[in-house]
């Protein structure tokens, strides 16, 4: 454990950051998850609106750093492409 009072503060910090950082990468999955799904079972309207929302989510994780940049770029291709195969 840390002794230095600053080090005890950035122990504390990593901890919020640690917890915000969790909520925000589960957020990405169950969207990607869920348009994924959307995409599958062939309803159009559905899927596109929930890919919206899942590129949007991956935008903002990947400009944060939650992610590498490729990931969710090649995540976002193949959504895409699961998206216009379903139509």
């Amino acid at each position: 454990m840390a002794n230095h009072k600053s080090a005890i503060k950035r122990h504390r910090q990593s901890l919020k950051r640690r917890d915000r950082n969790r909520s925000a990468k589960a957020a990405v999955r169950t969207a990607l998850k869920s348009a994924s799904a959307a995409a599958t079972s062939g309803n159009k309207a559905e899927a596109e609106t929930l890919t919206r929302k899942a590129e949007s989510l991956m935008a903002k994780a990947s400009k944060k750093g939650l992610f590498h940049k490729a990931t969710l770029a090649r995540k976002i291709s193949r959504l895409q492409a699961q998206v216009k195969k379903a139509k």
